[in-house]
């Protein structure tokens, strides 16, 4: 719980002061330790700020006044097709879990950090990294050589 509290904190708000680079996905102990699932938890809390950060939209349709003042006090809001068209707006975490105690321990009662460190282990096992173009390549090969030749390093 601590972990995920500081990485929200700690990347909501450069976020909000226009930072486009949250540091220290997976990082935990400072920097000391990388854990994969903290990695996946972290990619997670990063989607959720850039949803939140880019803000919500404000006019007639989002506002929904006509519904609003059609529907009252009490009503019911969800079966409107306003309601459905935009409900899905909302950020959509996979590793949170948004349902009820009773439903979430039925379903075997695993928290989030389980969850992550499944699906690190299945992005280990199964994730094939698109190659880099040629172009990339040689342009990092450059750097790296033009970085050893200052140093006086030979390839």
């Amino acid at each position: 719980m601590q972990s995920g509290h500081e990485k929200t904190l700690t990347g909501l708000l450069p976020a909000l002061a226009g930072a486009n680079l949250i540091y220290g996905l997976g990082m935990l102990e400072s920097g000391v330790t990388l854990d994969f699932a903290q990695l996946v938890i972290d990619a997670e809390i990063a989607g959720m700020i850039r949803h939140t950060v880019a803000g919500v939209p404000v006019n007639d349709e989002t506002l929904a006044v006509d519904d609003i003042h059609a529907v009252g006090p009490f009503g019911d809001f969800l079966s409107l097709p306003a309601t459905m068209a935009h409900m899905r707006e909302q950020s959509q975490p996979r590793l949170m879990d948004r349902r009820v105690r009773e439903e979430w321990q039925e379903a075997g009662g695993e928290d989030a950090y389980v969850r992550a460190r499944r699906e690190a282990q299945r992005i280990l096992e199964t994730h094939e990294p698109e190659a880099l173009p040629e172009t990339v390549l040689a342009e990092m090969q450059a750097i790296v050589d033009e970085a050893e030749a200052e140093a006086g390093v030979r390839s």
